[in-house]
């Protein structure tokens, strides 16, 4: 049997940026790392995000080893998290009952959709009608097998403006399958289970 490895606090300090997304030095921004969601130790293959803001944009860095890219969904909502893909959801209200879900997959197709959970962490409604307004989203590949997706959100997509001081409840996921076929789910806050969709499990991005 495994051991769970949960931290009770998670907590992620989005730097603000004066400069667009051509221009970020994603150095200077707090990295944090990806862990098994089930157990929490490291994974297989790394996945490290950083993530940074101005007044009218959210700007998103997934950074991830991967020796298997298995990625064939090529149309919008497709069912992208069957496949290797990173995940990135959003709670504004920090109730856990209603958030954001952004999936990005090595071949830059996007899914997104507005959630509804119930207070046993299942998902009760998925509404793959709503979308991200004017997203920008690209995936890059090196000869060392990193792959590293972009993502830069409009923040007119948020129910409040961007501001110093404004605090989220968020997870950052991956999911990647090895040449064995088996599949790993990765996850910032651990859910201790093979459920994304635990949102009593979601961290705290701060923005600062």
């Amino acid at each position: 049997m495994q051991n769970t490895i949960v931290k009770e606090d998670y907590v992620y300090h989005c730097k603000q940026v004066q400069s667009g997304w051509s221009s970020i030095d994603w150095d200077s921004c707090d990295v944090l790392e990806l862990s098994d969601t089930v157990t929490g130790l490291p994974p297989k293959e790394s996945t490290e995000v950083r993530a940074c803001w101005n007044k009218d944009y959210l700007y998103v860095r997934f950074l991830s080893k991967d020796s298997n890219i298995v990625s064939d969904f090529t149309e919008r909502d497709d069912p992208l998290y069957e496949q290797d893909v990173v995940e990135f959801f959003i709670d504004e209200e920090g109730k856990g009952t209603r958030y954001l879900e952004l999936e990005v997959s090595p071949n830059n197709v996007v899914f997104d959709a507005l959630i509804e959970n119930d207070d046993l962490d299942a998902v009760k409604g998925l509404n793959k009608a709503w979308c991200f307004q004017d997203l920008l989203t690209s995936v890059d590949s090196n000869r060392e097998g990193y792959l590293t997706t972009y993502i830069s959100i409009p923040a007119s997509n948020f129910i409040h403006p961007l501001h110093e001081g404004l605090s989220w409840k968020v997870n950052f996921y991956r999911i990647d399958e090895d040449l064995e076929g088996t599949r790993e789910y990765q996850a910032w806050s651990p859910t201790g289970k093979v459920n994304f969709h635990v949102s009593s499990r979601f961290g705290t991005m701060v923005f600062v």
